[in-house]
């Protein structure tokens, strides 16, 4: 099987392609170097010369709070930018699988979104992201969407890293502690996503670690594990203002993934000692 990814420079896209090649298939992996996702006639060209078996779209426009301000730019890429894939997609007969997030939601409530819930969004990029999966199925009879949240990889930047250099020269750190959902590590989520792309069992799903946790908690399990003396204190979403509105509530059902006889990911302190512990000399 042939595999085109997108978004290859990122975390998730990263560790698609060393997934798919660990199984032996041919896996092509570009980022905006080698492809401008926003140019419908590159894509077509692109997509045809590749002739893939199926296309993993994991690039997007992922900063939230930019996008705000930035709603062109974000909507050519998580919008135009998945149109032109999937409309190619279709031509070359491939399977397509689109990453989106756990922001399409409004975040609001406490018990977790399943899959067949209608998405409500509350701010511009995840709106874009919900555009982009209703043109995935407008344009494909056969498609995956697969919904994620809270990332973490060793190719990228992320909320570990984050904590781990405040942690350099803070003693005490302030994490909000009101937003609850799955940190989620690309190691795993690419195994899964791996194993779905070789069926035929199309649809939505939520692919997160399991179990649920705030930021705050979060934080206080990075600095327990990697052995870091650092006080977290909690505070809430409105004394940590920003431009995008943060879902409080991004706890996501996988019910989906039983159903269809998939595994379910780790649980997510478990994941995160294996990202503490795996080696960093294989990030590009």
């Amino acid at each position: 099987m042939k595999i085109l990814v997108t978004g290859y420079t990122g975390q998730l896209g990263y560790d698609v392609v060393r997934e798919g090649l660990k199984r032996g298939f041919k896996m092509v992996g570009i980022g905006s170097a080698e492809l401008n996702i926003t140019d419908e006639h590159s894509v077509y060209e692109y997509v045809k010369v590749i002739n893939p078996d199926a296309i993993i779209h994991c690039a997007a426009y992922t900063a939230v709070d930019k996008a705000e301000d930035d709603k062109e730019n974000c909507w050519n890429v998580n919008v135009n930018g998945t149109k032109y894939l999937a409309a190619a997609a279709a031509d070359a007969h491939a399977k397509f699988m689109y990453i989106s997030t756990d922001y399409v939601f409004d975040g609001l409530g406490d018990t977790p979104f399943v899959e067949t819930d209608t998405p409500n969004p509350a701010g511009y990029y995840g709106l874009t992201k919900f555009e982009g999966e209703k043109l995935v199925q407008s344009l494909l009879s056969e498609w995956f969407i697969v919904r994620i949240s809270w990332v973490f990889g060793l190719n990228g930047n992320n909320f570990v890293k984050t904590m781990l250099r405040l942690a350099e020269s803070r003693n005490e750190l302030h994490v909000v502690g009101d937003q609850v959902g799955s940190p989620t590590n690309t190691f795993d989520l690419s195994k899964l996503l791996m194993d779905m792309i070789e069926t035929n069992k199309y649809g939505i799903y939520h692919a997160t670690n399991e179990g649920f946790c705030s930021w705050a908690d979060f934080a206080k399990e990075i600095f327990r594990q990697a052995k870091k003396n650092i006080i977290v204190s909690s505070i809430t979403t409105e004394e940590y203002p920003t431009r995008a509105v943060r879902p409080k509530n991004s706890r996501l059902s996988k019910q989906k993934l039983l159903d269809n006889g998939f595994n379910l990911l780790p649980q997510w302190q478990d994941s995160l000692t294996h990202y503490l512990n795996a080696p960093k000399d294989e990030v590009k």
